[in-house]
């Protein structure tokens, strides 16, 4: 679309412009004067601060908006105070995005008369892909009427230019351009990436870049010119509310100041670079502009001299703000979810025994049925093949394609749009083809979703379920066998099921959708079907509608004897999805002297259950399926060992995969590799010796 510019802008808006630019100078400033109080690394907008403003001055309560961690002046210029942005500054409790965990300009908010923002990371370019899934949310709602808006909601995603090189940035513009998003990405250009210059980093600019992309529009705008910014995002905003399409405009702003407090512009740029970008300072372009047009120089200086005024007693009182309390540290980590105790019919009266596949087809057709805001997507899981082990079938067919669809092959954006799906009040259920293609998607999971509810101090949880089908299941290979459960305990802020039956599945799938957290389904796919042999038992009478299955509760599966236990003569095996099979076909060797407990989910753990059985019984393996060196079974086996200590009878013993670096497609090589039910009996019967 062209850029060509009609409109005057108008005095006052100029001069609303100038003071908050005039407040953006002095708080940088006094930052900068202040550096051993400003203790905690930040950037400021010096130099962006023109077309940082124009967008700002465009959005409505409706709006959307992520800015990134150089956009205060978008901040000022939707309504923040300076106090406000020097709480978080300074990290103090009453920070009003993060409570002060996060860096300065690191927003998030749900003020109900501003443009919301979602929490956004520090890693540059990925709060493209949440961004853009909070458009695709209000396009889902606007689709099914879910929500009526009094103007259309737009959605700003900003983003330095050098970091468009991201690849997960293209997943977000090809998402946008595909789907006809209502999202404008602005693009800041200051010719900078920390110490890289743009010769180093591409090979073209952002506008260049963005125009293969069929159906995504683009406009150029000079950043440093507010007159010229205010009227070019005037225009791009209008245009986005009326038409619902997707928008990228290129700014070339300057940087006036440091990359951060913690990389200053002295270490990597020269006199002559300061000099060129310090010409284009947008608070002096618009002063001459201003002057220009006669506006009294007086006011000018006024509004300079009342902006020092007002930050430096901002600053002073964002000092005395009390520091959070350090009992508050461990608040946030997950919402609290109403699924807190089993409910619902487990096995109903005359109920059919299915399979797994099948428990997880009808628990997400009967949530669809019931609740609108519930979306299924992912590669092949629409109605053509309904997912390449046939875990979404009919579903495609049964609530259409704006339900549920195919994705391009895009873990990071399959996975990190549920934040934005999420925080517009959607329910998105995901689906990574197999584990072991997670890991494209692993920074969104760790970077943004895993830390957005706590960094945005409570206001943003991501609710979501993120489908993941793992294990090896006879001859998948090196790609499409492996498990991944350690890489995702170690991600703090997400929920993790490992079902191992058809009734579980389906009750931990319930509790999933209603919980407002994170959820990762771990899925083996040689008990979709029970097709490997030893795992009839995964073939279960399905649960009525109602039924629910908390995370946190580990089963029992199979009882040891109490008079054996009395003797001190049992063990008990902690274990769970495939590791479940394998442990009841051993325990037939060992006549009541074993005891096996099926975790059922990994976070949270039941590790009530588990001290309790380990106590009684003072012999303990932990079985998994994973290659064995430092993973989450080793880990568990510590705290076991911790916790239980003085009513062991031996050492806390461990049982995985061979510690090679995949699974070998080889059967025969596969077999030596895993676990399986003759190896645990060996490693019984020793245990059973102590």
């Amino acid at each position: 679309m062209e850029n060509t510019l009609h409109e005057k802008v108008s005095q006052d808006i100029l001069l609303k412009a100038y003071n908050h630019m005039m407040l953006a100078k002095a708080m940088a400033d006094i930052y900068e004067e202040n550096r051993n109080v400003c203790k905690y690394v930040h950037s400021t907008s010096r130099g962006h601060e023109a077309i940082q403003l124009a967008t700002a001055y465009q959005l409505k309560k409706e709006d959307w908006v992520s800015p990134y961690y150089r956009d205060e002046s978008i901040l000022l210029g939707i309504g923040f105070e300076p106090y406000q942005l020097m709480l978080q500054l300074l990290a103090k409790a009453d920070d009003p995005f993060s409570g002060g965990r996060s860096y300065y300009s690191h927003p998030s908010s749900r003020n109900e008369n501003m443009p919301k923002m979602i929490h956004q990371s520090s890693a540059t370019g990925m709060q493209t892909i949440p961004t853009t899934g909070v458009a695709q949310g209000i396009k889902y709602i606007e689709d099914f009427e879910l929500e009526k808006f009094e103007n259309n909601p737009v959605v700003v995603c900003s983003l330095g230019d050098n970091s468009v090189t991201e690849g997960e940035v293209s997943e977000a513009l090809q998402f946008a351009a595909l789907h006809q998003l209502p999202i404008i990405f602005l693009v800041q250009d200051n010719d900078w990436g920390i110490s890289v210059t743009k010769e180093e980093a591409r090979t073209v600019d952002a506008y260049d870049f963005v125009a293969g992309f069929e159906g995504l529009g683009r406009m150029r705008v000079d950043g440093t010119d507010f007159a010229q910014s205010f009227e070019v995002m005037k225009k791009a905003v209008d245009f986005v509310r009326e038409e619902r399409k997707p928008l990228v405009v290129c700014a070339k702003t300057v940087l006036i100041g440091h990359h951060t407090s913690g990389v200053r512009r002295e270490f990597y740029r020269d006199e002559e670079d300061l000099t060129k970008h310090r010409a284009k300072d947008p608070g002096e372009i618009l002063r001459n502009q201003l002057l220009e047009s006669g506006t009294d120089e007086e006011l000018l200086k006024q509004i300079t001299k009342k902006a020092r005024l007002e930050a430096e007693e901002a600053f002073e009182r964002a000092q005395k703000a009390e520091d959070p309390k350090p009992e508050t540290v461990m608040q946030h980590i997950f919402a609290p979810t109403p699924i807190t105790e089993e409910v619902g019919t487990r096995e109903p009266e005359g109920g059919e025994k299915i399979v797994m596949v099948d428990a997880a087809i009808h628990a997400i057709q009967e949530i669809m049925w019931k609740h609108p805001e519930a979306l299924l997507y992912g590669q092949d899981v629409g109605e053509r093949i309904g997912g390449v082990f046939r875990e979404t079938v009919t579903l495609g067919k049964k609530f259409g394609s704006k339900r549920v669809f195919n994705t391009a092959i895009q873990e990071a954006y399959i996975i990190g749009s549920t934040t934005g799906m999420s925080a517009v009040g959607l329910k998105p259920i995901v689906e990574v083809q197999f584990a072991d293609y997670i890991y494209p998607g692993i920074n969104q999971l760790i970077t943004e979703i895993s830390k957005s509810n706590y960094l945005s101090n409570g206001k943003f949880p991501v609710s979501n379920i993120i489908r993941v089908p793992i294990g090896a299941y006879g001859g998948g290979g090196p790609y499409h066998s492996g498990s991944v459960e350690s890489i995702l305990a170690n991600i703090k802020g997400i929920k993790i099921a490992y079902p191992s039956n058809a009734a579980d599945f389906k009750g931990l799938l319930k509790a999933a959708y209603y919980d407002p957290n994170p959820v990762v389904m771990l899925e083996h796919k040689g008990l979709y079907w029970s097709k490997v042999p030893g795992t009839e038992d995964a073939k279960t009478i399905e649960p009525a509608e109602d039924y629910i299955l908390p995370f946190g509760k580990g089963k029992i599966v199979i009882e040891a004897d109490e008079n054996e236990i009395k003797k001190g003569n049992t063990v008990v095996v902690i274990t769970y999805g495939m590791g479940v099979y394998w442990a009841k076909e051993a325990v037939k060797n060992f006549g009541g002297k074993v005891e096996v407990i099926d975790l059922r989910t990994i976070i949270p753990l039941d590790e009530e259950l588990v001290f309790e059985r380990v106590k009684a019984h003072g012999k303990c393996i932990v079985l998994t399926e994973e290659q064995l060196n430092n993973s989450f079974a080793e880990a568990f086996a510590h705290r076991i060992s911790k916790n239980c200590f003085k009513y062991l009878d031996a050492p806390v013993e461990t049982m995985g995969s061979l510690d090679t670096p995949a699974v070998p497609i080889n059967l025969i090589l596969e077999k030596e590799m895993l676990p399986n039910a003759e190896k645990l009996s060996k490693k019984i019967d020793e245990m059973l010796k102590y």
